[in-house]
């Protein structure tokens, strides 16, 4: 077996910070100072690199300007997904760059639905999350978006983007996505009863799922969930959907059990983990090798899930 965490430190600087952080037991100068890199280094510099005069990137908010629906895959390139990407990258959202990046999206950002002021979100919860996680990352004010969202919970207790098309059940990949969004301003403005309860919900959702199967029958609602995607998207995984109980400090539940043992049951003999899926569409470049070669965010994520797993559930293994 290979020395996996000094593989994870041989990455890009995003990489490496996380497993300080996360595996390696760090001292946080030793964290703060490698984080420090991803503004000028690797994935985070290549990202703010390339981003347009008018604050966005590839000419829009959730699509390129240059965008025809004759375009196979979704394209990735815009402003939504790339900053979701430098979130999880760590940009520092206190450096000058991130400040003057992300004002410039404030200032001249708006979505395609209907020409929306950026951080005002528009009409689809799965959109509105993913910008509320942004904005709260970054600093900027989100608040009434996040009550938008409230207002938009299902009976069930989480979200669905199909509502406008009349749906009446939640999502997981918008439901996991508003989780993600609520978390991160929780994180930055303290929250309030009304988030927390909401978020509550929407994870009691996932869980009486027990992640990935149909309530009603048992049955796995989709193959593609117990397939490990990066960079993700808005898309739901077990993977993503365990790391993101974890970085809520949530304590571990038995109704997650399932969903743990398939992480641990992708590890490779060598100890790492596989890229299983990429989501077809433009791409600035590539942050992991090919499908089926050894991924270092499919390993850096699994391994601190199940770090956090077993520290704190008995196991005789």
């Amino acid at each position: 077996m290979i020395d996996v965490i000094d593989w994870l430190l041989e990455g890009d600087p995003a990489i490496r910070w996380q497993t300080l952080r996360d595996l390696a037991g760090a001292s946080p100068d030793e964290v703060a100072a490698e984080r420090n890199r991803v503004e000028h280094e690797g994935w985070g510099a290549r990202l703010l690199a390339v981003e347009g005069e008018d604050g966005l990137w590839d000419g829009g908010a959730c699509f390129p300007g240059d965008y025809s629906s004759a375009e196979p895959g979704q394209p990735w390139t815009a402003t939504m997904h790339t900053l979701q990407t430098l979130q999880i990258l760590g940009l520092d959202p206190d450096t000058a760059t991130a400040r003057r990046s992300v004002g410039l999206v404030a200032e001249y950002g708006r979505w395609e639905h209907d020409g929306q002021h950026y951080f005002d979100g528009e009409v689809e919860p799965c959109i509105n999350g993913r910008t509320i996680e942004a904005g709260s990352y970054f600093g900027m004010d989100v608040g009434p978006l996040v009550e938008r969202v409230l207002g938009e919970r299902l009976a069930d207790g989480g979200w669905n983007c199909e509502v406008e098309n009349g749906s009446v059940r939640s999502s997981f990949h918008t439901t996991l996505d508003v989780l993600d969004g609520l978390l991160e301003f929780e994180r930055a403005t303290g929250g309030s009863a009304a988030v927390r309860e909401a978020r509550r919900s929407g994870e009691e959702y996932l869980l009486e799922r027990n992640l990935f199967r149909r309530k009603s029958s048992g049955d796995v609602i989709d193959p593609g969930f117990l397939e490990f995607a990066f960079p993700y998207y808005w898309r739901y995984d077990v993977l993503r959907a365990l790391d993101y109980f974890r970085h809520a400090d949530a304590k571990p539940d038995p109704r997650m059990a399932e969903a743990v043992d398939i992480v641990r049951s992708k590890q490779q003999p060598d100890g790492r983990w596989l890229l299983d899926r990429i989501y077809p569409g433009r791409v600035h470049f590539d942050l992991d090798g090919g499908v089926g070669t050894a991924s270092r965010w499919n390993t850096l994520r699994a391994l601190r899930v199940l770090d956090w797993w077993d520290r704190q559930t008995p196991t005789d293994r």
